[in-house]
This record gives structure tokens, sequence and C-alpha cells, in this order.
């Protein structure tokens, strides 16, 4: 995508991105290291690194981040490089998603770092958005390496897994708030730290296997490695079925209950290699109209 960037050290202002819109981004159940604040800007942190973004009418308002980082790093995490244009003219081709679309026109995948969205989904197994964020959050606070201060919250990095492994069960389920899913965050994190599971080689294994490798992770099941591998590993033709997916799904498509494996599939086989952006734009349509609650 070709835009351009103004502005000084400390603040960008960014002029022609297209299919960007910061809401629609960060409010759509793919991450969790995001703050609102007033003014309608988020405040996050991702790769040890901390930015407010504003969309500003056409302009897209960045503080935190000189062109240098922008370019070698926000540029990757925000999937700039991918025409977001086309994959809607394609999916526009089916009357639902058009208007599911047109609901979420500037929704982008983020490009994020594989262990923390591995903890992340973890802990997101039967768990609400504002308590998955808080989890992270408490995570980070506790064990991350102190990035920056932002209108007057502090922000931290998310830890590397030798210091959740060092924690016990009972640490992480009273600190951090996660309930059973203390061990399971525990064991991955043990298992990526020692090197009995190698998060990297995930990039280069094709979807089915990939699904296989990451299920044998404690806590992982069909729908957490479909989210895991979308939002980290680029791995499109996932589509992980949650609670408003399987709404939408059950609404329009299906016009009747279904269970969820059969949700997955139908995704897969109706959306093809963009049913992970379908997904997105569903969840995001579905959530916000509150469609089939």
């Amino acid at each position: 995508m070709d835009y351009t960037i103004e502005g000084s050290e400390n603040r960008l202002v960014i002029h022609g991105l297209k299919d960007f819109n910061p809401t629609h981004i960060f409010e759509n159940g793919q991450c969790f290291r995001w703050h609102k604040e007033d003014d309608g800007s988020y405040t996050t942190v991702a790769g040890g690194r901390l930015i407010n973004i504003l969309k500003d009418g056409v302009r897209i308002i960045v503080n935190g981040a000189d062109e240098k980082s922008w370019r070698e790093y926000w540029h990757n995490y925000f999937d700039l490089d991918r025409d977001y244009g086309e994959i809607k003219r394609e999916l526009s081709r089916d009357p639902i998603l058009k208007e599911a679309i047109q609901f979420g026109e500037g929704l982008r995948l983020l490009n994020q770092d594989p262990y923390e969205t591995i903890i992340s989904f973890i802990i997101s197994a039967n768990n609400q958005i504002p308590r998955i964020k808080n989890a992270v959050e408490a995570i980070s606070n506790d064990l991350g390496d102190y990035v920056g201060t932002y209108r007057g919250r502090d922000y931290y990095s998310f830890p590397e897994p030798e210091k959740l492994a060092s924690k016990s069960t009972q640490y992480i389920m009273e600190n951090y708030r996660v309930g059973f899913r203390g061990d399971r965050i525990r064991e991955v994190s043990r298992r990526i730290a020692e090197g009995e599971f190698d998060t990297l080689c995930i990039y280069d294994t094709d979807y089915g296997d990939a699904v296989d490798i990451l299920t044998t992770l404690p806590g992982v099941g069909p729908k957490v490695s479909g989210c895991i591998l979308l939002f980290a590993y680029d791995k499109s033709e996932a589509f992980p079925v949650d609670v408003w997916v399987k709404r939408v799904m059950e609404h329009f498509y299906f016009k009747r209950p279904a269970k969820r494996r059969e949700l997955e599939e139908s995704g897969e086989r109706i959306f093809g290699k963009l049913a992970g952006y379908a997904q997105q734009y569903l969840f995001y349509y579905a959530r916000e109209l509150g469609i089939g609650k």
C-alpha cells in the first residue's frame, strides 16, 4: 500500500491508509493489548513498543512512533502490504458478507507474536473479552518489561515464556485470575521455554499439520488453534467458531442450530483461503449488532 507520512520524532500524521479503522481492528476479538482513550484513540503495546493511534477523518495520527519504527515494525503489524480492497471485493460476492464488510470496512488482521497469542487464546477459552484483557495485562504488568507511560497509564511488554514457566500454577491462578487455565498456561510456557515446542516451525507448515501441532498443547483445541493460526501465523484459511460466529452462521447460513465442527468446516468450504477474513467481518458484525442473541 502506498501512503505518505508526515511528522516529527514522536508524532506521525499518515495520509492514504486504505481500509484502516482502529475501532474495527482492535475491537474484533483478535488481540487484547489495547486501551481505548476518552478521545476515541487506541493505545496499544506490541513487540516491546507503545503507540497511540487515532483516526481523524481521512488521516491517521500516531503518537509514540517515528517513521523508522513505523516502517520497520508497525507497517507489518497492521498488515499494510495486503490489499484488503481486493479481499473485500471477493468476499462481497456473498450478500451477507457484503453487509458485514460495509459495517466493519476498516478491519485488518494483525500480525502478532506467536507466544503471546498462544497464551492469550488459552485464556480466552470460555471467557469474555474484558476478563481476557485484564488477565493478559496482569501478566504483563507483573512479569513484563516496562515499555512506557501514556496519559498516566504504564505499559509493559508480554513476558518471555521462561518467566511464566517459573511461576507455580497457584501463583498464576491467584495473581492473574485465570482460573482452571493456570496449569495450562504454566505447562505451555514450560514446553516453549525448554524447547519442547517450537513456535517458529508453524510458519512453514501447512494448515492441517499446523492444527495437529498446536492441539498437542494443553488448552489448545480446534477453536483456539484456529485463532492462533489466524492471528499469529497468517493462516487465513482458519475459521475459528466462537459464540458470535456460531450465532451469525446459524442465523444466516444454516437457519438451524449446528455443531461447532460443522460450522468450521462450512466456513472453510464456503470462503476458502479467505475464511479467516470472513470470520472477522462476521464476528464484528454479529457482536456489534447482537445478531442471533
